[in-house]
């Protein structure tokens, strides 16, 4: 309680740096994740370039991302950079795969009726696309929230700190006040993030409750 209002706003940076990546990176994603579907030859490249980038430990990538982009040591942009990798590397295959979920006559359906390739795309098929697209980013999102908090031990704001925190204080013995802490936020955290995506994609796939209603 002595040290609530640093605690929320690490809260709030957490919640921050872990949010942003996961938008960043579905926006690049879903194009790349389009040609991997319309361009089949594209889609093992595709996920073997990003199978490689999840492999990264994220500490490295942290480390990394300044050099070499010119930032310095704790830039702000450090970690939204290196997360929006991980997000790209997991949605790429989710976005491809929930796009090849279309049913092929839906999408003839949708051509005939008169919809071009991007009005077909964003109207037909990344609506049936949703629901497979929205577990990829619950996963992103969740996995996010974890990596976020190892920043925090390289000296990023956010709910990291108190891990570091933990262990700095452990001098005589494990001090465990602010690692459960820690953790406790996290977790709730991530739970929050994941129950708004499930609701989210539930008001925006009501169709889909009236198809199974039939």
């Amino acid at each position: 309680m002595d040290h609530r209002s640093e605690d929320l706003r690490w809260l709030w940076d957490h919640a921050y740096l872990s949010v942003i990546p996961v938008i960043a990176g579905l926006v690049i994603a879903l194009p790349l994740g389009w040609l991997s579907r319309r361009y089949r030859w594209l889609y093992p490249p595709m996920l073997s370039i990003s199978g490689l980038l999840y492999t990264i430990p994220s500490i490295a990538l942290f480390v990394m991302v300044p050099p070499l982009l010119g930032l310095k040591s704790l830039d702000p942009l450090q970690v939204p950079i290196a997360l929006t990798v991980y997000s790209v590397a997991l949605l790429v295959r989710v976005v491809a795969d929930g796009l090849a979920a279309v049913p092929d006559d839906v999408a003839q359906a949708a051509t005939a009726v008169g919809y071009k390739r991007l009005g077909r795309l964003f109207r037909v098929e990344l609506p049936i696309a949703l629901p497979v697209i929205a577990a990829g980013l619950r996963v992103a999102t969740v996995s996010n929230v974890s990596m976020v908090a190892v920043a925090g031990t390289i000296g990023q704001e956010n709910l990291g700190r108190l891990f570091d925190q933990g262990k700095q204080l452990s001098t005589t013995g494990p001090y465990y006040p602010p690692i459960v802490l820690g953790i406790v936020l996290c977790v709730l955290l991530a739970l929050t993030f994941d129950l708004l995506i499930v609701f989210g994609t539930r008001s925006l796939t009501s169709w889909r409750r009236a198809v199974v209603g039939r």
